[in-house]
């Protein structure tokens, strides 16, 4: 019985005593109560006294270990948690500003297209403007070729016309 309630040998046999000597003593009458003798039982308590200072030690060293242990342990969830929680923030600010990142180079593409868009079109407005410009000229001078070829084509058939032909054709610029 003593291992099973943790109680040291000699307390058991001291307590097992004392009951023995209530069970053994002389009952008052109409009462329940019983007359033990005042001796054996100082004795008895003196040798409790001596015996249970020890184990009541250790079961405070016991108790406090314990209560050592539990803020111990106690600490350390709180440390888990402070660093877990920690450990969160710094991911969902990274992943924070990763989405940041994404989001601004998302919008210098955008900004990067949007300009060589610009570019391309203004690039092709010039070239379209040159070529319209070079296209006038290119008029102008066919034009001018052509009536310089038609002239040359004039002066040689004056070349081969008769005279009564030129005459006539001096007086059409008298007209003029």
């Amino acid at each position: 019985m003593s291992e099973q309630y943790g109680i040291p040998p000699d307390v058991e046999a001291t307590m097992s005593h004392l009951d023995q000597l209530i069970a053994d003593a002389k009952a008052v009458p109409l009462s329940s109560s019983v007359m033990v003798n005042r001796g054996d039982i100082e004795t008895i308590l003196q040798n409790l006294r001596h015996a249970l200072p020890d184990e009541l030690t250790q079961a405070r060293w016991v108790v406090r270990e314990r209560d050592e242990i539990l803020l111990r342990a106690k600490e350390d969830a709180e440390r888990l948690v402070a660093d877990a929680q920690q450990t969160q923030a710094e991911l969902i600010a990274e992943q924070n500003v990763v989405a940041a990142a994404n989001d601004e180079a998302e919008r210098i593409v955008t900004d990067a297209r949007d300009h060589a868009r610009k570019i391309r079109l203004e690039a092709e407005d010039y070239v379209d403007a040159k070529l319209a410009n070079f296209e006038v000229v290119l008029t102008k001078t066919l034009s001018t070729v052509e009536r310089g070829r038609a002239k040359l084509r004039g002066a040689l058939e004056t070349d081969e016309l008769d005279p009564v032909q030129l005459g006539d054709m001096a007086n059409d610029e008298d007209d003029l």
